[in-house]
């Protein structure tokens, strides 16, 4: 078995990250002088080793060890806010419902508007699951570009469509320019874009 250096969980030789928390595993090679006479060259596992007030982490041969933090993946539904809203160029308020005023930002050149399907490896950007209860956006419902100071959205072939304004349903890639302000109808949910100076 091999212990978790962050939650000192056991865990099946053959793992590389720890089953309960993610941590990568590490292990250290033993010099064949210092495994006890012991030729097959094992591993040694970290251990923590109390030092006073501190937890210092060390492996038997004395290397401390890499510690990676684990990727914590959103629960469903949950929003993630980047670490800085400098990265954000645009954000998505939804406006009407018991959802009113959540808020998502946007980051990234492409962000998805969806909803959440751990099974099919669907995670949008802006994830709509717990908004909707209805299910009337689709998984892959549509799609706002930024590139070169322009916003734009594109329907993806939802089911219920995509409208702009209030205006005709969106043909599916036919991607419309997006200004400050805009309505964005998905399904049965009504969201305001606003641009990040």
């Amino acid at each position: 078995m091999i212990r978790c250096q962050t939650c000192s969980k056991d865990n099946p030789d053959e793992s590389r990250f720890c089953d309960e928390c993610g941590t990568k595993l590490e292990t250290v090679p033993i010099a064949p002088s210092e495994s006890n006479g012991n030729p097959s060259g094992n591993l040694a596992r970290a251990e923590i080793v109390n030092s006073g007030s501190k937890a210092a982490q060390v492996t038997s041969v004395g290397i401390p060890p890499i510690i990676e933090k684990p990727f914590e993946f959103p629960e469903q539904g949950e929003q993630v806010e980047p670490s800085s809203s400098k990265g954000a160029h645009a954000r998505l308020i939804i406006e009407r419902g018991d959802s009113a005023n959540t808020e998502f930002q946007l980051c990234t050149e492409e962000s998805y508007i969806g909803r959440w399907d751990a099974d099919n490896g669907i995670f949008p950007d802006v994830d709509l699951d717990a908004h909707d209860p209805d299910a009337k956006v689709s998984r892959k419902h549509a799609r706002i570009t930024y590139r070169g100071n322009i916003h734009m959205i594109e329907d993806l072939g939802s089911t219920n469509g995509t409208f702009l304004n209030r205006g005709r349903r969106l043909l599916p890639g036919s991607p419309q320019v997006l200004t400050e302000g805009d309505e964005i109808i998905v399904g049965k949910t009504f969201l305001r874009f606003h641009i990040i100076r």
